[in-house]
């Protein structure tokens, strides 16, 4: 079997709060699974052809490192927008995910997206923040994160969120209830943690569309998830979500 290609975008940038875990996550995953994989590197002056990519991740960032990492995003919107529509395996957390839609706030400064997503992010008066926790339909556990973000991100007709907030979790807005997309195999959401290393069901979710994708068997062995079940489980119930 060819190695599953695992691409991190700008992982010199996007990394806040350990979102590079998400990465480390999926890596193990596949190797405790006997998959063959391998994690690509993207750097700001690096060229990739997303042809050779089963899963994209892109971090989350202040507000210093996304400008910074914007217009690198900016020069891949073609080929990010191919891969995306070519069915390609996404995550994108917090600033990646503000990137995915037709434009976001910067500071005082409203920058063009990739418009890959039918949304919009706009700053709105203070910061929402704290531990996350939705209701998703790919998982069959709550799915639990940290978010902190100065962005309002509002979902275009149709667009289908990633879940519902539980809880006093703020999502997308704050106000709509909804928090993330999900649209095809593209996930963007708020929540920081790292995501995966609590949801395992996200991690074998993305893990299995890469696998499907590729036209190879999407039935992913067991693992023994009693670690990360458990690190769910308490935050689940610290949120008021049993």
């Amino acid at each position: 079997m060819k190695p599953l290609n695992i691409v991190h975008l700008f992982p010199e940038l996007l990394n806040l709060y350990g979102d590079g875990g998400n990465v480390i996550a999926l890596r193990r995953r596949c190797e405790w699974r006997d998959i063959p994989v391998q994690v690509t590197e993207v750097g700001m002056g690096d060229a990739m052809d997303f042809s050779h990519a089963d899963i994209v991740f892109i971090g989350g960032g202040a507000d210093r490192e996304q400008m910074i990492a914007k217009d690198a995003i900016a020069a891949r919107k073609a080929e990010l927008r191919s891969y995306v529509a070519d069915n390609g395996v996404l995550l994108a957390v917090c600033g990646g995910y503000q990137f995915l839609g037709h434009r976001y706030t910067m500071g005082d400064e409203s920058v063009g997206g990739l418009g890959i997503v039918d949304m919009e992010t706009v700053r709105g008066e203070g910061r929402l923040i704290g531990n996350a926790v939705i209701e998703s339909d790919i998982a069959s556990m709550p799915v639990v994160g940290f978010e902190n973000h100065g962005g309002r991100t509002t979902l275009g007709a149709g667009v289908k969120p990633l879940g519902r907030v539980l809880g006093a979790t703020h999502g997308n807005n704050g106000e709509d209830g909804f928090e993330g997309v999900h649209q095809g195999n593209l996930i963007g959401t708020y929540l920081h943690g790292p995501l995966l290393p609590k949801n395992p069901q996200v991690a074998d979710y993305l893990l299995a569309r890469a696998l499907e994708r590729r036209g190879e068997s999407c039935e992913l062995a067991p693992l023994d998830d009693a670690v990360e079940a458990e690190a769910n489980r308490v935050m689940a119930r610290r949120l008021g979500v049993s």
